[in-house]
């Protein structure tokens, strides 16, 4: 009996490509067609090559390829669709061929120079679906080049394929380097003060490892400038929507309607950094300022000061009250606890499971380096807040303790940090101590008038008191200081539209959450509840599926704790709509 013949598996990434119309092309003009397609084969087998890729087969109209980067593979195909836009620019529309495009990562079966699997599979059916010149990606493959591509992304739903159980998720890619697709389609007021946006500094050390740093410093740089009360600053999560993209500052300005952009760079080498930063007007192209920094590492906090109060300055604010902008929270001097905080800072904007827990931990090690730095008190707090809202949480009891613990210890270092007050009113919600969470709340604001997140927070209280008009209005505030918001500022938004009977509303800007993340938990509730409270509960029962999907474990008991209305025939009906979808006790 021969032996077993040996089979060889990979993971890799799967371009396959083919024409739109082959058939009515070769009909129409058979010589032409083998003729053009040879010489676009020529064209996409130098793209693949020089992308890292391999051509695997080619018969007919098809092309297969692999490459060992989803990175390289999606590249390649954006590179493949500008080649032959510009080849079919050459010939009249009916003689044009034009490629679609799918992308894949999977497991497959090599047979010699052969590939065979579910990821050919996959990536095939993708490309059907992509438009004629156009490319579509899998989900396993858009995890992957999500953050580090220039490109747009459109999510398509889910499709089924062929002997495969589940079926897939599919993203249209936006490629038009030229004009890349904005992040923000609504054309904004333009603020009645000066306004600003901070980008991401760019990292120059050579090393991915110390983009933590680089984004720490500009967070820090938006937290001052943030405090200034007559002044409008873009948050964070909006800014950092570009990072990495090649968009021009004047764009930039346009989608995030502000008048001002600051950029700059940061360069970590030992116990040295190098900072460059430029101030410009985009309305004008104008470079107002820019300076170079070469300082110890340990003069950061004052540096990030430094480069605020300049900002102040050439934009010519007047302060309102003392030292206002200096704003570096606890004041801590200690550079190890900032770097394990700027380190937990990285891991807790990624708001997944694991990295939540890893964040805390950061947060912990710079506790136990500084016990007088306030920010990673407060932080440990939110990563429980995170795991209760996300249902991560073994035992809710245990973590509402230990929120009140650090959120103590930070009011013990100091009572000026507008999140310890945000966090504390989350604290006091659940608590069901209504007045003392507005309070708190309120309070944030006063201190952080810029803050989008701390309206966000605020506005969630108000949703569970009964005061749904002002959520509605502190969430309009915070959509305008970021833009580009996490996806939870819809979740919020929709559950203060539900409870104010707006459920029509509820469900458009639900199901703009589930668009952008389809796999965050929080707003599928919201959307079944509505559907029921309208009467539709197929609708709603198609939505409860995607919820049991996305938490197999969830029950309505769990979700009972986690929601502290003041009203409880609010909280009643809520249920009941749930119950009514099927949602497991």
């Amino acid at each position: 009996m021969p032996p077993e013949q040996r089979v060889t598996r990979k993971l890799r990434a799967i371009l396959s490509a083919d024409v739109k119309g082959y058939s009515i092309l070769m009909a129409d003009d058979e010589v032409f067609t083998i003729k053009t397609i040879k010489e676009y084969r020529d064209i996409m087998s130098r793209c693949i090559e020089q992308h890292n890729g391999r051509v695997v087969d080619s018969p007919g109209d098809n092309v297969l390829s692999e490459f060992a980067s989803a990175v390289d593979a999606v590249q390649c195909a954006v590179e493949i669709q500008k080649q032959l836009k510009k080849e079919n620019e050459r010939l009249v529309e009916d003689k044009r061929l034009e490629f679609r495009i799918g992308v894949n990562i999977g497991d497959v079966v090599q047979d010699e120079d052969r590939i065979y699997g579910d990821g050919v599979n996959i990536a095939a059916r993708i490309e059907g679906l992509a438009d004629p010149a156009g490319i579509c990606v899998s989900r396993s493959a858009y995890d992957q080049i999500k953050k580090k591509l220039g490109f747009g992304f459109e999510y398509m739903g889910e499709h089924p394929v062929k002997n495969i159980s589940e079926p897939v998720r599919v993203y249209k890619v936006i490629m038009d380097s030229d004009s890349p697709a904005p992040l923000v389609d609504e054309v904004l007021e333009m603020p009645d003060k000066p306004s600003i946006a901070v980008l991401p500094f760019v990292n120059m050390s050579g090393d991915p490892s110390q983009e933590y740093f680089s984004d720490g410093l500009t967070e820090q740089i938006i937290n001052g400038l943030c405090k200034v009360s007559n002044l409008f600053v873009i948050a964070r999560n909006s800014s950092f929507a570009y990072k990495g993209k090649s968009v021009g500052v004047k764009q930039i300005a346009r989608e995030l309607g502000v008048k001002y952009v600051l950029e700059g760079s940061v360069q970590k080498a030992g116990d040295r950094v190098r900072i460059t930063a430029q101030l410009i007007d985009a309305t004008t192209d104008y470079h107002m300022w820019s300076e170079n920094y070469d300082r110890d590492l340990s003069d950061i906090f004052i540096l990030q000061d430094e480069i605020t109060l300049k900002l102040i300055d050439v934009m010519q604010i007047q302060l309102t009250f003392g030292k206002q902008a200096q704003q570096w929270e606890g004041k801590v001097v200690n550079i190890n606890a900032y770097d394990k905080c700027m380190r937990g800072m990285e891991c807790f904007y990624h708001f997944n499971e694991k990295d939540n827990a890893q964040a805390r931990n950061l947060f912990m090690d710079a506790i136990n380096i500084d016990n007088n730095y306030d920010v990673p008190y407060v932080m440990v707090g939110f990563t429980h807040i995170v795991d209760l809202m996300s249902g991560w949480s073994e035992d809710p009891i245990t973590s509402f303790g230990q929120i009140e613990q650090y959120v103590g210890k930070a009011f013990e270092i100091s009572d000026s940090f507008d999140i310890a007050h945000s966090l504390l009113g989350w604290l006091y919600l659940y608590k069901r101590q209504y007045e003392d969470a507005k309070k708190e709340g309120e309070r944030a604001i006063q201190l952080n008038p810029n803050g989008a997140e701390v309206h966000a927070h605020l506005a969630y209280t108000l949703s569970f008191i009964g005061e749904m008009k002002e959520a509605i209005r502190l969430l309009n505030r915070a959509f305008r200081l970021n833009p580009v918001p996490p996806t939870y500022y819809y979740h919020f938004l929709g559950i203060a539209y539900r409870n104010d009977g707006q459920y029509e509303k509820a469900i458009a800007i639900c199901k703009e959450a589930v668009k952008l993340d389809p796999d965050a938990l929080n707003p599928y509730p919201t959307l079944v509840s509505s559907y029921i409270l309208l009467n539709q509960p197929k609708e709603a029962q198609k939505y409860a599926s995607e919820l049991l999907r996305v938490d197999p474990t969830y029950s309505l008991s769990y979700f009972i704790n986690t929601l502290p209305y003041k009203d409880q025939s609010m909280a009643e009906a809520v249920i009941d709509s749930l119950r009514k979808a099927g949602l497991p006790e």
